[in-house]
């Protein structure tokens, strides 16, 4: 994989595209984003309660089932059926949110629970992917 070695300034102004000598690079987000393929997958965030770490709705996460999860990762797991986005404190058996306004879950025995990955990129989405809209 080839990456274009430039810093993109928000304030940037000019005429030609900074990448115009880049034309013929391929260029793969896959490989630029995921690290192990095979054991990867895409979901796409909703809510509010990860804002504190950069994860906004409407999101994309990439999740990867490859990584063993430490403590204070951001983690998509399994809740009682209901897949959620959270930081998991091991020390505390609980999952935490990023925001102030969402309260911690404690995880008990009785609950069922599973780690279906640690995210290890969130891709921000300025307009919204086709791909993740509903076809009513």
């Amino acid at each position: 994989m080839k990456i274009i070695p430039l810093l993109a300034h928000a304030g940037i102004v000019g005429f030609e595209s900074p990448a115009a000598e880049y034309t013929d690079l391929e260029l793969s987000l896959d490989e630029l984003l995921i690290e192990h393929p095979s054991s990867s997958w895409i979901a796409l965030a909703v809510g509010t309660s990860m804002t504190g770490v950069g994860i906004f709705d409407g999101d994309i996460l990439v999740i990867d089932r490859h990584e063993t999860a430490r403590n204070t990762d951001v983690i998509v797991a399994n809740l009682n059926g209901e897949f959620t986005c959270k930081i998991i404190d091991f020390t505390g058996r609980q999952l935490l949110s990023a925001c102030p306004h969402h309260r911690a879950v404690s995880i008990s025995e009785h609950d069922e629970f599973t780690i279906e990955g640690v995210v290890s990129r969130s891709v921000r989405c300025h307009r919204p992917s086709p791909l993740f809209t509903s076809k009513s």
